[in-house]
């Protein structure tokens, strides 16, 4: 009967930690599952985003971000100069804010993408447009001064100063006609 004892024991034991194991395992299991573990590619320049919840999950992953890198420099110079006759002194401030891309290239601003942007016709008009609204501008001051500011100058105490607005006023007046038919000669 000792025997037996000891024997029901043994078995009695084994089979006790066997449910513990199994209760454990189960337990562990009907727990809600976690997200999954995905390991990115990572770099300097690189930036990713994981929303997970119970029905799924969603990866936005970015391997140059940012495409556009930025740089900024300053330069602060207090500089006493002593010399023959004297002092003088260098006070300058510098400051300097780049962008640029990862090829580095400086990004000046307008449209980088091929396909995109002002044709050569527009590039042409804009060109022949400036050209003649400074044409324009300088033939309407040269005619007001002719003409109007002869007969403004003469008005007491402000008569210097109606000859500037005039000589503006045909300025402003000459550079919006030389537009106009700087585009009509052109075809713009």
């Amino acid at each position: 009967m000792n025997l037996f004892k000891w024997t029901a024991l043994g078995v009695g034991s084994v089979v006790a930690v066997a449910h513990i194991g199994v209760l454990g395992h189960i337990i562990k299991a009907t727990k809600a599952p976690q997200a999954p573990v995905i390991n990115f590619p990572r770099g300097d320049y690189s930036s990713y985003k994981v929303k997970a919840d119970k029905e799924g999950y969603t990866v936005e992953y970015k391997a140059n971000d940012p495409t556009v890198l930025e740089s900024q420099k300053s330069l602060s110079l207090d500089k006493e100069k002593k010399g023959f006759f004297g002092g003088g002194s260098e006070n300058r401030h510098e400051w300097r804010r780049d962008q640029f891309t990862m090829d580095g290239t400086r990004n000046l601003g307008g449209v980088v993408a091929d396909g995109e942007g002002k044709s050569a016709k527009d590039i042409e008009c804009i060109v022949a447009d400036a050209g003649a609204r400074s044409q324009g501008a300088m033939a309407g001051t040269s005619i007001a001064a002719g003409v109007g500011v002869p007969a403004v100058i003469g008005i007491p105490y402000v008569g210097w100063l109606a000859a500037g607005w005039v000589s503006l006023l045909g300025g402003k007046i000459g550079s919006a006609a030389g537009s106009t038919v700087g585009n009509i000669v052109n075809d713009c």
